[in-house]
């Protein structure tokens, strides 16, 4: 399937509690794979580091990622300056030669 996909680095900010940003990181899973447009929504925890995550979002153009950061959802775990993006690649699919 084709479509506009992003890989993101986040880590959690001096002070959050790992608990509490894995429950707010969870309900912004189930809030995301509702919204139009949106393909995929993963996030992964560092086994090495649980205070980094790794975001693998599938989105239908880059329209819906931009409309992903204003609903209220995600707006309010933005807001509660518990994560820091570390790095965001935007990612095309793989051309394999016939």
């Amino acid at each position: 399937m084709s479509g506009y996909y992003i890989s993101a680095a986040v880590d959690l900010t001096e002070g959050a509690d790992p608990e509490a940003a894995r429950a707010m990181l969870a309900d912004l899973v189930r809030a995301t794979r509702e919204e139009p447009g949106c393909i995929s929504f993963d996030i992964r925890q560092n086994l090495e580091d649980p205070r980094r995550f790794t975001f693998w979002e599938g989105w239908t153009g880059p329209e819906a990622l931009e409309q992903h950061f204003n609903y209220a959802h995600t707006q309010a775990v933005l807001a509660t300056g518990m994560i820091r993006v570390v790095y965001i690649e935007r990612l095309g699919d793989l051309v394999v030669a016939a």
